[in-house]
């Protein structure tokens, strides 16, 4: 009835409702404008964001973490903080005298190169003869991909035939990095871009409107990204390449999501107003609310990140929202704003109609497609529905107990083939597995022997040193770089570099620093210097890697548990009720557990990938629960709102018709997106596209179209306890 009667007075409320003529104009007017000067500073970003982002694994660890603790005292003790290539040349055959000497040669050349700082060590030749070493310090402000290559090419424009060159170690492993991110700015945007613009083709049969969706999608990442660099470049928050990554993918996938939902709406309303201002209102009104729950329940979530150890993951946070707050914001300024302006050719070639009488004849449900036929089989069969897709659910989620994320080493990081690899499992055929990437010890003046003895006395150490004060000074080093050596109590050694009462030893581990191996040794380790009360740090590339993978650890059993009360408080304040929010946690967590079940399966037995990251199970956690409550609000709210007006049961029954393509079409977009992750060749953002892409398409088919629907249905008016709504006689 109250839809008749806003259709007979459509013309009276059209005329009171209808502002003077210039600011009908004015206002989309002045909003799209705004945003395309947004839209033109922020465009130059894309090609700068590497300028204030970095991937270096220490600067995002706890403050607290004994690496990172380690790492910032290391320039007390060293002229340069360079980062170190490892150079490998292998020869098929025992190189010669004089290609022995065309190849010291070429390393001691490498000095010439832009980006190399002195201190390149000499030859290094390996017990069997095959195969040499050097190390090779790179300035860490300069492009280290770049540097890496030419150091490649030098050596091997001098190399005689039959010789390999390699440049490896945590300089090589970074240039490996770099390369792989290198995709984000233009690869990774054009893939995921085209992915929706497909899907929005298929979904609204139109030419237009696709295109003014996917501009709101990409003005919101313009601008969010212009916003996101500056507060980088002020060193507010910590950009990386992932987490430029996963903002691209978030925002396109969101904005778009909240642009469906109000294009539905404004769909709706063109059919009963013939006005576009009418209309347009009258679909901000009916979207506001759900997109504002919507991306607030989403930064919520996304906030919750900054209780992280880890800064990787607390940096998420905020970069994130910024995010969702742009495509909130430009799905209710911008996209009314053109839609206004285009009005009903933005859907050419199937333009509404304004067809009040068919609407009134409907009772503002759809009677055609698979909605109303999915509607009509909880209408009969609720309990079996429900009890059904649990048990699916269920099933799909005893894979958990398959998963693996405990940590992979960084050689497995780049899924292409990588120089860095190849040439560490070279290092590791002719040379200590570790070299290059040494392990660091921190301890007092008085603890350095009894230190330096514990070290020797550790199986999987090849050798110790410690830098010393002679070769700092200036006197002849006895060994590279001012290392001197350390043996048993009595042997001769170079005084020692004391700072602040500490000193540095470094050991060189004979299995490769990224290896379960080593991290074994540096965890026993740690261990028993704890013991001696002497207060030593052990830092270092493997250190980092155990300190990263703690961190990650701890921050998904914190933080998990904390994103979860807090959406539930938020869509108990949404829905003036307690039971149906609770329904709603529940569909969502075990729909992530169910995710996360099938994906360790896929990761194990079909891809057959080394493992997870242990941030994997979190980010996945935050995006699926933070983006399913997304369409659970979608449902939910529109459910709440028809059952004021026809009850309960036919009120889930007229929402999920009303909401399930534009929750379909959602749930296909935010999928595409995400799975467009899996172009960058980064083992964690495979894993996360695959996790979140599938996880999103089940909520989408199954949770939110049969389950959730189902549970509500068969309840009743009592998913409303304790608001009026569930006192209420109807059922």
């Amino acid at each position: 009835m109250n839809r008749q009667r806003e259709t007979a007075d459509t013309q009276p409320s059209a005329r009171r409702g209808r502002p003077l003529r210039w600011v009908r104009v004015a206002l989309p007017a002045l909003l799209i404008v705004a945003w395309l000067v947004g839209a033109s500073i922020g465009g130059p970003y894309f090609g700068k964001v590497d300028e204030v982002s970095s991937n270096d694994q220490t600067s995002y660890l706890p403050a607290s973490a004994d690496a990172t603790r380690v790492q910032e005292r290391l320039a007390d003790f060293r002229d340069s903080d360079a980062l170190p290539a490892v150079v490998v040349i292998v020869g098929e055959d025992e190189p010669t005298e004089d290609q022995i000497e065309a190849l010291r040669s070429s390393v001691a050349g490498l000095s010439d190169l832009a980006g190399v700082t002195t201190g390149i060590s000499p030859l290094i030749p390996s017990e069997d003869g095959h195969a040499f070493e050097a190390f090779v310090p790179i300035d860490t402000d300069a492009d280290i991909g770049e540097v890496v290559t030419a150091i490649g090419e030098h050596l091997r424009a001098d190399a005689p035939s039959g010789i390999a060159v390699y440049v490896t170690g945590p300089a090589g492993f970074t240039a490996d990095l770099v390369d792989a991110f290198s995709g984000i700015d233009g690869l990774l945007l054009g893939v995921a871009l085209l992915a929706v613009l497909v899907i929005l083709v298929l979904v609204y049969r139109s030419l237009l409107l696709p295109v003014v969706v996917l501009s709101t999608s990409l003005f919101a990442l313009t601008v969010a990204l212009l916003v996101v660099w500056w507060l980088a470049k002020a060193e507010v928050i910590l950009l990386s390449g992932q987490t430029q990554g996963i903002l691209f993918i978030l925002v396109i996938g969101a904005a778009t999501d909240y642009s469906l939902l109000y294009v539905a709406r404004y769909r709706e309303a063109l059919r009963v107003q013939q006005d576009r201002w009418i209309a347009s209102r009258a679909a901000l009104r009916g979207s506001f609310e759900p997109i504002l729950a919507s991306g607030g329940t989403v930064i919520a979530g996304l906030l919750c990140l900054l209780l992280s150890d880890l800064k990787s993951n607390s940096a998420l946070g905020p970069v994130a929202s910024i995010g969702i707050v742009f495509a909130m914001l430009s799905a209710l300024t911008l996209l009314p704003a053109m839609l206004f302006a285009f009005g009903r050719a933005a859907f050419w070639p199937k333009r509404p109609r304004f067809e009040p009488e068919a609407v009134a004849a409907e009772a503002g449900i759809p009677t055609r497609g698979v909605w109303p036929k999915v509607g009509s089989l909880i209408r009969r069969h609720p309990r079996a529905v429900w009890a059904s897709t649990s048990l699916l659910l269920i099933v799909g989620a005893l894979g958990v107990t398959q998963l693996q994320a405990e940590g992979v080493p960084r050689s497995d990081l780049v899924l292409t083939a990588s120089e860095a690899r190849a040439g560490q499992d070279a290092l590791g055929q002719h040379f200590p597995g570790g070299s290059g990437s040494p392990m660091y010890v921190l301890t007092t003046e008085n603890a350095l022997q009894q230190t330096a003895d514990m070290l020797l006395n550790t199986s999987g150490i090849d050798d110790v040193t410690v830098l010393s004060e002679d070769s700092i000074s200036g006197s002849a080093p006895v060994t590279t770089n001012g290392i001197s050596p350390v043996g048993p109590p009595g042997t001769a050694a170079a005084k020692p570099t004391v700072v602040d009462g500490r000193v540095l030893l470094q050991a060189t581990l004979t299995d490769a620093a990224d290896s379960d191996a080593a991290e074994s040794i540096v965890r026993d380790l740690r261990a028993r210097l704890a013991e001696t009360g002497s207060g030593a740090l052990v830092g270092g590339v493997t250190a980092t890697a155990i300190d990263t993978d703690d961190a990650s650890i701890h921050d998904r059993t914190l933080i998990i548990p904390i994103v979860l009360v807090v959406i539930l408080v938020i869509l108990m304040i949404l829905l003036r009720a307690v039971v149906a929010p609770i329904l709603l946690i529940l569909s969502t967590v075990i729909s992530f557990a169910t995710a996360l079940g099938v994906s360790a399966i896929v990761f194990n037995h079909v891809l057959r990938l080394p493992g997870a990251d242990p941030a994997v199970p979190l980010y996945g956690f935050v995006f699926l629960v933070a983006l399913g409550i997304d369409y659970n609000i979608f449902l939910a709210t529109r459910v709440r709102e028809e059952s004021r007006i026809h009850g309960t049961r036919d009120g889930v029954i007229r929402g999920l018709a009303v909401t399930g393509g534009v929750i379909t079409s959602a749930g296909l977009v935010l999928a595409a997106t995400f799975a467009a992750l899996s172009i960058i060749p980064i083992l964690f953002l495979l894993q996360i596209a695959f996790l979140v892409s599938f996880g999103v398409l089940l909520d989408t088919f199954l949770v939110r179209a049969l389950l959730v629907p189902a549970l509500l249905y068969d309840i009743g008016r009592r998913i409303w306890w304790p608001s009026k709504l569930g006192s209420r006689t109807r059922p």
